[in-house]
């Protein structure tokens, strides 16, 4: 059954690139640069976008002659994710290296990484969730956050799960600032003209701009809340959740990997 579902995908995310067609005039189609076609719709439009139909036309082919290289959608979406994630042997090697030996360190570089692919492509948030089938790039940067915890004394299941824990704090993080931009003006209005997403004021400005005009008009009834914000307004602290978020979890990993008597 997986190999009816995923098959397809993997094939071409794996297998040597395609020839061309039997049949038809050849139109020098690659896959990659449909799936560059593709990724330049999701930049543009998001992933809702991205029709067979659409890249054929951005491609100037035909539907049909696009289908002889990718079956469907759901293999180019496929395509369109390994195109767009970092090569890992680029950036996110050299970020690694500069962080150092230390798991925690790499792990944490490899975090921030994460998230700056995901602030490049916003779409990749929905095209890389549930069980589908994964290119080179994405096992790529999979194998380097596990290497980080190698020598922890780590079970191999307790490393999968640290990634995993990770990755959904920086995937909740960019949902936060993909739903930020995504409000526009809109969400600039109610904020009292803040700008959104990260080259504004980010997701916590956003909401303390919300809460602070509920404060106003309810404050009484919520002390603690208020007095979280005026220590905010204070001390400052503001879109530092990557940050926090990711050190607490570190320091939970931690934790394990003293328990399990290693270093790092």
């Amino acid at each position: 059954m997986a190999d009816e579902q995923w098959g397809p995908a993997v094939r071409l995310l794996w297998g040597p690139p395609p020839g061309p067609p039997a049949r038809g005039p050849r139109r020098g189609l690659t896959l990659e640069g449909i799936a560059g076609a593709g990724v330049a719709i999701a930049d543009a439009e998001g992933l809702g976008g991205v029709s067979m139909q659409r890249v054929a036309a951005e491609l100037a082919v035909t539907k049909m002659a696009l289908y002889r290289y990718v079956p469907g959608k759901a293999e180019l979406v496929a395509l369109m994710a390994e195109a767009a994630m970092p090569d890992p042997a680029a950036g996110l090697d050299a970020a690694l290296e500069r962080a150092g030996s230390g798991w925690r360190e790499r792990l944490g570089a490899w975090a921030r990484e994460l998230l700056a692919a995901f602030r490049a492509h916003p779409w990749l948030l929905r095209a890389t969730v549930g069980a589908r089938a994964v290119g080179p790039r994405e096992v790529g940067w999979l194998e380097r956050a596990l290497a980080a915890l190698e020598g922890c004394g780590l079970s191999g299941a307790e490393s999968m799960d640290a990634v995993v824990l990770v990755a959904g704090h920086v995937r909740g993080i960019a949902e936060q600032e993909r739903a930020v931009s995504a409000g526009g003006a809109a969400g600039a209005a109610v904020a009292g003209g803040a700008a959104g997403g990260a080259a504004g004021g980010g997701p916590d400005v956003e909401l303390g701009a919300v809460l602070g005009e509920v404060m106003r008009l309810r404050g009484a009834d919520f002390p603690a809340l208020g007095a979280a914000l005026a220590s905010v307004a204070r001390d400052g602290g503001q879109d530092q959740a990557l940050d926090f978020g990711l050190e607490r979890i570190l320091d939970g990993i931690g934790l394990l990997v003293a328990a399990r008597g290693a270093g790092g």
